[in-house]
């Protein structure tokens, strides 16, 4: 199939014009929006992360839940189409998915996917119970906790149209993405009328998140290569470069939500850290259900033990399984697993999210390999700048 290249500067231009356009009809319409106006019916939650910081285990927590429809990184199928332009200029192809599919508009797939499809063709489409349950399936009841195998043995070959027709029929839309870099880009989701957005933004320590990475080194060079505009080409992260926008991109969203925000961010933003999350589960898993309106069910709750309380750290052909594990250790993982020369590193390139976040730096591997020392230090608000911060120095 022929394919036409558009020449990048064209596309920049193209994406620069038109998100300055947006940005000045967000200014006039967010001048005169009601105050009143009436919220729609369903709660619209965007799981806002980065790679391996626990935000799929995360999304589980919503995708098991009998109210909620839920997709695990749909904006896969745009980067994966697109994946020669830089992750700034997809933010806009990204964002226009993420609303369609908050709409329950699955039509916008058919630019990524323009065959005819079934279940299957969908990015981690196992991943949602929804997808496995009735009307999308009929092997499973919306109460049941089921597996992403299970799923994939019994319902892979229904018919893609039935994504539309279960996520209408719940009162609860919820995506995981990691693929977004800026807050700012999703102010016309945040101010859209037909939506009712609130994120959950999920943090990680950075050196945690680099041990994890060294797992999936081969599964995350395409997307790393997006992350630095390499035009196409992949990338092993040997130098912590993606590391370092992962960690800028944290700082921002941070800052954004939290250093005088917008006025229509208010009770719409919550930020967690996975490792506040593991070390208590049921509290931190209920401050997030309430904040997305949703309640915790005994099954729910059973199941939320199990997962955090299994046995070791998991395998690294697990690294992107929600298996029964010991969540704490896993979080901690990193402090054996890792030499105090990359852990040095990493503080270089990430020592402003890491302070910000709330993370105890170290300053030898004595301290590094001591596990009675608590490197997660109580939430607080910081007021950090990246611009104030040189990681030269």
């Amino acid at each position: 199939m022929a394919r036409i290249r558009i020449p990048s500067t064209i596309v920049i231009i193209f994406v620069t014009v038109q998100t300055g356009f947006l940005l000045f009809m967000y200014a006039r319409y967010s001048s005169f929006m009601p105050q009143s106006e009436e919220k729609p019916s369903q709660v619209h939650i965007l799981i806002l992360s980065s790679w391996r910081s626990g935000s799929s285990f995360v999304g589980q927590l919503f995708s098991q839940h009998p109210s909620v429809f839920y997709l695990m990184e749909p904006a896969w199928h745009v980067w994966v189409t697109m994946y020669q332009n830089s992750a700034k200029v997809l933010h806009m192809a990204v964002r226009d998915l993420v609303r369609s599919v908050f709409l329950c508009d699955m039509s916008v797939f058919d630019a990524y996917m323009p065959w005819k499809r079934n279940l299957s063709d969908l990015f981690q489409w196992a991943a949602s119970r929804a997808l496995c349950s009735s009307p999308a399936c009929d092997s499973f009841q919306r109460t049941d906790i089921t597996s992403e195998m299970a799923c994939k043995t019994l319902c892979g070959r229904y018919p893609f149209s039935k994504v539309e027709e279960a996520c209408k029929t719940y009162s609860h839309i919820v995506i995981k993405e990691v693929r977004f870099f800026d807050l700012k880009v999703l102010y016309p989701l945040l101010t859209d009328p037909s939506l009712n957005l609130k994120i959950i933004h999920l943090v990680r320590d950075p050196r945690a998140v680099v041990k994890s990475r060294e797992q999936s080194v081969k599964a995350l060079a395409r997307d790393n290569g997006i992350v630095l505009s390499t035009n196409g080409t992949t990338v092993e992260d040997s130098k912590y470069k993606v590391m370092q926008e992962v960690c800028r991109s944290h700082v921002q969203i941070y800052e954004t939500a939290t250093l005088k925000p917008p006025n229509f961010l208010k009770d719409r933003y919550l930020m967690v850290r996975f490792e506040d999350l593991v070390r208590d589960p049921l509290s931190e898993i209920s401050e997030m259900y309430k904040f997305a309106d949703l309640s915790l069910t005994p099954r729910l709750r059973s199941w939320i033990y199990n997962i955090t309380h299994g046995q070791g750290p998991g395998k690294k052909k697990e690294a992107f399984k929600i298996t029964s594990r010991d969540a704490v250790s896993v979080s901690q993982a990193w402090r054996n697993v890792l030499s105090f020369q990359k852990v040095k590193k990493i503080q270089e390139v990430c020592k402003g999210a890491i302070n910000m976040l709330g993370y105890q730096l170290v300053d030898s591997e004595k301290e590094q390999r001591d596990l009675t020392l608590d490197l997660v230090l109580p939430r607080q608000q910081n007021q950090f700048s990246w611009l104030s911060f040189n990681p030269k120095h």
